[in-house]
């Protein structure tokens, strides 16, 4: 008899000012496939500097994915009036595609229930983080051309 195992849940918190440096190589490498894909090393989450990535552990809510203590995924929120500015969702790349995006996503809606509305923005070519937000209820509501090689698509998603 074959029985199949459950992959383990990551825990999932805020982040601390010591996990800085793992987020800060996690989101390198995670952001790798996006520079691939408009073949553009130079996006913002590329070339930020650990000086702004501890900032924000700082100044705005950052929550981590753990497994084994590890910890394999990120989040930001940041507010603005009753809207959260979700930005630099990342995953180790080895763990992407098993649900960790999506569960940080709706931990950090559940963390911020203060939020009417949440905004994000991600590339026009990235199928697979246009289909996450729009699963997750993310409708888009504007373009931004950022370079001559990307052009960023806005999401929102009202609470209710």
């Amino acid at each position: 008899m074959r029985t199949e195992t459950q992959p383990p849940i990551p825990e999932i918190t805020r982040a601390a000012p010591a996990d800085v440096v793992a987020i800060h190589e996690i989101q390198r490498l995670a952001y790798r496939s996006e520079a691939e894909l408009y073949g553009d090393w130079t996006i913002p989450p590329l070339v930020e500097p650990l000086a702004a990535t501890e900032r924000a552990l700082a100044e705005l809510l950052v929550l981590k994915a753990t497994l084994g203590g590890r910890i394999v995924g990120a989040v930001r929120g940041r507010f603005e009036g009753d809207t959260c500015h979700v930005g630099r969702l990342i995953v180790q790349p080895e763990a992407q595609g098993r649900g960790l995006g999506a569960r940080l996503m709706r931990a950090l809606e559940e963390a911020t229930p203060e939020a009417g509305r949440y905004e994000l923005f991600t590339g026009s070519r990235s199928a697979r983080n246009l289909h996450l937000y729009a699963k997750l209820g993310y409708r888009q509501f504007r373009t931004e051309l950022l370079s001559a090689k990307v052009t960023l698509v806005y999401l929102e998603k009202l609470r209710g």
